[in-house]
């Protein structure tokens, strides 16, 4: 029979790992294993912001589409390979998603001043903090510690994330599954004040829709025929294209929302019509619940304590399943 000491200890391990296994984010992860990690991050977004505005919209909603498919985890950064699919060829992602390099420049220099510590899933969610604040946006403290996930799903990719044609109820039912509210839905909604949609997205709202203005609708149409022009970029705010601001909420309320998913949020049968209109009429509002929001999303099932691992680079696993120098 084990002494009581001995079972004490035994005890005293398994909280252990059960506290390493279940560890909190924190905004001080890093203060001392890396303590110059924002400071190394930041320039690099604004560089890549210096030379295309767009960029800072595509670091955001590279951070949608990760936290939105098995939490935020770091898998959509993963490349395919011969024998393995990930995320970045599922329909929401492919020929879509971007801004992989600007994320690689960041992990190889955060690797020399740290290395094997800091995860790509974190980088991921600093660097879509700095995009937002650099374009104009509110900043906020981002929380830290996760790790990188070792698998990814393409299937949980072509299925979770909410698609430009989803109406309200659709929106609602897939922010719920992930323990977002509708608020939280209207607030992370609002990062469409930036960023550009393709033709193949929007062309049957403006086309065929009626809850949309006539000639904000005959305006989209130039750049997007009936027919070919799938790629054809469109701005989703077409009053301040580049700046994080509330006016994609001026455009709702006034029926020019670029996507059928934006302006279901005003006139789809719900109470998020009013949440866009206090939005629309104080800037404030918005920013403070889109920074509750966006910390909220970026708890979404975290990896963290022994689970997952730290990548060396972001577009692939460590061979051998840890850190190996």
């Amino acid at each position: 029979m084990a002494s009581s000491s001995s079972l004490k200890a035994f005890v005293a391990l398994c909280l252990l790992l059960v506290s390493s296994t279940n560890a909190q984010l924190s905004t001080s992860f890093y203060s001392k294993s890396c303590p110059n990690l924002s400071s190394t991050v930041k320039p690099i977004i604004q560089s890549a912001i210096n030379k295309e505005k767009r960029i800072g919209a595509s670091i955001v909603r590279l951070f949608f589409h990760d936290c939105f498919v098995n939490g935020c985890d770091g898998s959509i950064l993963l490349d395919d390979t011969s024998s393995f699919r990930g995320e970045k060829s599922a329909n929401p992602n492919r020929n879509s998603v971007r801004g992989f390099e600007v994320i690689d420049s960041i992990k190889t220099a955060v690797e020399k001043a740290c290395p094997g510590v800091v995860s790509c899933a974190d980088i991921l969610a600093i660097a879509a903090r700095d995009s937002t604040a650099i374009l104009g946006g509110p900043s906020w403290n981002v929380k830290v510690g996760r790790r990188d996930a070792r698998s990814a799903s393409l299937s949980a990719a072509n299925n979770d994330i909410p698609a430009p044609t989803d109406n309200l109820n659709q929106l609602i039912s897939r922010f719920s599954a992930l323990g977002l509210s509708t608020r939280d839905l209207v607030a992370l909604s609002g990062a469409h004040t930036i960023g550009q949609a393709r033709c193949a997205n929007i062309r049957a709202r403006i086309y065929n829709e009626t809850t949309i203005d006539t000639s904000f609708a005959q305006t989209r149409r130039s750049n997007c025929p009936t027919t070919g022009g799938d790629n054809n970029l469109s701005p989703l705010d077409l009053q301040t294209p580049t700046s994080f601001d509330n006016k994609y909420f001026n455009n709702l309320v006034n029926q020019k929302g670029l996507l059928h998913s934006d302006q279901q949020l005003f006139t789809g049968s719900g109470s998020t019509s009013s949440i866009v209109s206090s939005y629309s009429n104080c800037q404030n509002t918005f920013f403070s619940d889109f920074i509750s929001a966006m910390i909220k999303m970026g708890d979404i099932s975290p990896l963290t304590g022994s689970q997952g691992e730290i990548r060396r680079n972001c577009r692939m696993l460590n061979k051998f399943g840890v850190y190996d120098l």
